[in-house]
């Protein structure tokens, strides 16, 4: 792996321009495992009663009551959206590209990126947000709107018998296990509409892309245009082939019909790209926060955009 880690820092460095692609194993990478020990922490009882296996199969799972499925939903989107980042590896990855000329695209929905401080500015989230609610069925004066669920969701924890960490981390109950299903007052509802609330995640033609979401796309398809002709690295991490049409299968597009563009893929147990691109790519199979620790720039060596994107 060492001539590959050598190739990244040099394009790295190198780079006129820099796109992250980001998919669930870069934040699998920085402790958000979806299955094992902390599914089992925080999981078990539904384990046990439905058979679940992991959290990702879970939000698939039909519970027989709204109370149950809000039960599953609001100790899964917690964890998930609110739980503090078992590991800095998103802070370590900010760190390469703080001071350059960089964009996330990302289908993670667990809003790592702007908890570790990276420029609102310069991410896109294409998949939604957990943090966000949206109508079940939005029309009309719902149409187009999310809405914040902090609050919601940790009343729904509390009322399971959870308690919440200084650093914000959820904590089983002292005595006995939680409970599985919430109240039935805090079902959620919208607002506008009155109708059933439900996650803001794309899985059917009524995922609502909101204003911010419409704006970042544009801040997207923009950066895309101020690439053109600059030396560009696509840094592909942890992306794999659940929705490879957002991430993976664009930047392979763009690397085959660009001079100027390298391909990194950091992939745990992923080596595949398409041949054609092969000389113009870096394929690293490894855990991503390990290759981010040992992965450094010189600061003399870097290539800083110091003017302003729409001077091009």
């Amino acid at each position: 792996m060492t001539n590959e880690i050598k190739a990244l820092e040099k394009s790295l460095a190198d780079a006129e321009t820099i796109l992250v692609g980001a998919g669930a194993g870069l934040s699998a990478a920085a402790g958000y495992d979806y299955a094992g020990a902390r599914f089992l922490k925080y999981f078990s009882d539904f384990h046990t009663t439905f058979g679940i296996e992991d959290i990702y199969s879970g939000g698939f799972y039909p519970f027989p009551s709204r109370e149950l499925y809000w039960g599953w939903w609001s100790r899964s989107i917690y964890v998930n959206r609110y739980a503090p980042l078992p590991r800095d590896t998103y802070a370590r990855l900010l760190s390469l590209v703080r001071e350059r000329d960089y964009f996330v695209l990302t289908t993670n929905v667990d809003h790592a990126f702007q908890r570790a401080r990276f420029d609102k500015e310069r991410l896109f989230y294409t998949q939604g947000d957990f943090g966000l609610f949206q109508s079940s069925a939005p029309a009309g004066p719902s149409a187009g709107k999310t809405y914040d669920n902090e609050g919601t969701i940790r009343a729904m924890v509390r009322a399971q018998g959870f308690s919440f960490g200084a650093d914000g981390a959820l904590l089983l109950p002292d005595i006995g296990a939680p409970a599985m299903a919430i109240p039935t007052a805090l079902i959620p509802y919208c607002p506008d509409d009155g109708r059933e609330m439900t996650t803001n995640l794309r899985a059917d033609e009524s995922f609502v892309e909101d204003a911010g979401w419409h704006a970042a796309a544009a801040r997207y398809r923009d950066f895309l245009a101020h690439t053109e002709g600059r030396r560009t690295l696509l840094l592909e991490l942890g992306v794999g082939m659940n929705t490879p049409g957002i991430v993976k299968y664009p930047f392979w597009r763009m690397t085959a019909a660009r001079t100027g563009v390298t391909l990194a893929s950091v992939n745990l147990g992923m080596r595949y790209v398409p041949p054609k691109i092969r000389p113009q790519s870096i394929v690293i199979d490894g855990d991503i926060d390990a290759v981010l620790r040992i992965v450094s720039i010189p600061a003399e060596r870097a290539v800083h955009a110091g003017q302003d994107r729409s001077e091009s």
